[in-house]
């Protein structure tokens, strides 16, 4: 045996298959090659996130308690090697939003060293995580707790920028929420004019951007703009500069953080909160970048680059980092072909940090608290949260509670006990649907296979009409079941004349798995195909008809399977 092939033997004899974990930036090239465009293309998409995640990361790292040259260190580092080392073609990485009340946190109360040392940890964690393969947990998260956490999280990022929207005088504001309400409504005598004046025009430029520019680089323009305006009039305004004293022109040497067992023992909850962040958010920003692009990421893969990115963060005196979903969908928009954009976005975030540290210090903290309140007011996908609230009751409360919970209380808890909602919720339906079957064994059936065509009563899958594919769901359609149900029917695009989908082995449907139908079922819509959902219980149908799928113009509910394949045969005909 030669010494190429020892290491995958070694590797799979822990259990662990060695081709998950190579990198993206490695297989895409190797696979497909790499031409001058591709390099061109990549490089333009690499510069235009640049330009995104310039005044962003400076306004991350200020809303988390630190200086803004830690947030700038984090894009580089962290966004070079998650790009380098992830599993995601398209992954942008760096601070995020999702960040902020944690670091904050933690800076308050263990300092910036400790910070330190919970990144490194959390960053110990996501590679542990990476080869057992949790990243195949993410599909076990139900969507109302993603947006339930997703929405809290974006109302904690706005109420950390009402001081600098505002101009409050307020030093160290308090981190809980409630806290923090009173001591800005304790200090609204101090509201500055000058900085809301800022604040409010950076907003609107930023609006007016997207609206009637929306390939111009918004947050930059709102910045220069700002700063330009509070230099040349001399408006009473923080800056930088005034604050924080500048941003300096160099990349720190690393170096370790003080490293003892007690103070390893007291930054483990912290450090496994930022493990946990920094794991789903990055794996749900690969999942938004699958489905713009139609690629598949490797969720293992992605999990370990995000624990190295996270340790070399630490080491350079960043803070922690995962994927970023807004700068992501904007490499992808700006045409990037491989991970090679993520590596020159942090090249280019390099360049802007050595050649502009000093003008840095004109930058109104306004306009970045400005452009922090416009991160929220996406992040928060209010639509998404009153679609879900028209779901099912128990979806609901899940809900509810993660969003509350995320705010007055902590983010760990929230998602815990929303899991744990979800899953009792998940039990009741099922022993609900149980007894409504009057006597059908719900055990009895095969949960596993949602895609065999020639089983059951109706015709196999090659006596089918010309144009017809037939798709049966056997089991509860829950938030269990959604990413499977999704792999299932991604192997069918490009996608017939005419689906027929099957629930007579449906018994129960929540609003995670209506978001796997619905994203089908949309795809069918944009490839004209027309879908029959045929054999509906009232349950399921009056889930489907409460969220909209069943108003959908490609959509026919039909009772029976047999009018189903007769109208989806003449359907196929027509075209």
């Amino acid at each position: 045996m030669n010494t190429r092939e020892a290491k995958p033997r070694w590797f799979e004899r822990l259990g662990v298959n060695w081709r998950l974990y190579v990198p993206k930036s490695i297989t895409v090239i190797a696979q497909e090659g790499y031409r001058f465009a591709d390099f061109r293309a990549d490089l333009l998409a690499g510069l235009t996130v640049a330009i995104v995640a310039l005044p962003l990361a400076m306004a991350i790292a200020i809303a988390s308690g630190t200086t803004p040259d830690k947030g700038l260190i984090t894009a580089v580092v962290a966004g070079f090697l998650i790009s380098a080392l992830g599993g995601s073609r398209f992954q942008i990485g760096g601070p995020t939003g999702a960040f902020i009340v944690v670091v904050y946190g933690v800076i308050q109360t263990h300092g910036y060293d400790g910070l330190l040392l919970a990144t490194m940890m959390a960053g110990a964690m996501l590679i542990v995580a990476g080869l057992l393969r949790f990243g195949d947990w993410i599909k076990y998260i139900p969507e109302p707790v993603v947006t339930g956490f997703t929405a809290g999280i974006a109302v904690i990022i706005f109420t950390s920028q009402v001081r600098d929207l505002l101009g409050l005088d307020v030093d160290n504001p308090p981190a809980a929420f409630i806290a923090k309400i009173e001591a800005f409504w304790d200090a609204r005598a101090t509201i500055a004019p000058a900085a809301v004046a800022v604040a409010l025009g950076a907003v609107a430029l930023i609006l007016a951007l997207r609206r009637y520019a929306p390939k111009a680089p918004g947050f930059l323009i709102a910045v220069l703009c700002a700063g330009v305006a509070v230099t040349t009039l001399g408006l009473p305004v923080d800056t930088i500069g005034s604050r924080f004293g500048g941003v300096p022109s160099t990349l720190p040497a690393p170096a370790w953080p003080v490293i003892t067992i007690e103070r390893v023992r007291e930054l483990f909850q912290p450090a496994f909160t930022i493990a946990f962040l920094a794991g789903v958010e990055s794996l749900l920003s690969a999942m938004v970048a699958d489905g713009m692009t139609g690629r598949r990421h490797r969720s293992n893969c992605e999990l370990t680059a995000q624990g190295v990115a996270n340790i070399g963060s630490a080491l350079f005196g960043g803070i922690s980092a995962t994927g970023a979903i807004a700068r992501t969908a904007t490499n992808i928009r700006a045409g990037a072909k491989t991970p090679i954009a993520g590596m020159a976005h942090a090249a280019f975030v390099l360049a802007a940090m050595l050649a502009l540290g000093p003008l840095m210090a004109y930058v109104p903290l306004a306009a970045l608290a400005a452009i922090l309140a416009v991160v929220a007011w996406n992040m928060s996908e209010q639509e998404r949260f009153r679609y879900l609230l028209g779901g099912p009751v128990g979806d609901r409360i899940v809900l509810i509670a993660t969003f509350a919970l995320t705010v007055l209380v902590d983010l760990t808890v929230a998602i815990e006990v929303g899991i744990v909602l979800a899953a009792i919720i998940f039990m009741h339906r099922m022993a609900e649907a149980t007894a409504i079957e009057k006597g059908v064994s719900i055990i009895e059936r095969d949960h596993d296979d949602f895609t065999n065509g020639a089983r059951g009563p109706y015709l196999a899958r090659d006596e089918l009409p010309k144009g017809v594919e037939l798709f049966e769901l056997r089991g509860p359609l829950f938030f269990g079941a959604a990413s499977r149900l999704n792999d299932a029917l991604e192997a069918a695009f490009p996608p017939p004349k005419a689906f027929i989908l099957r629930f007579a082995a449906v018994p129960m449907v929540d609003v995670s798995g209506v978001g796997a139908l619905s994203r089908f079922l949309k795809r069918c819509q944009a490839h004209g195909a027309q879908v029959f959902i045929s054999e509906l219980n009232p349950g399921a149908r009056m889930v489907l008809k409460r969220m909209g799928v069943l108003d959908m113009t490609n959509v026919s509910d039909v009772a029976r399977y047999e009018d189903a394949l007769q109208a989806a045969a003449a359907a196929a005909a027509a075209d």
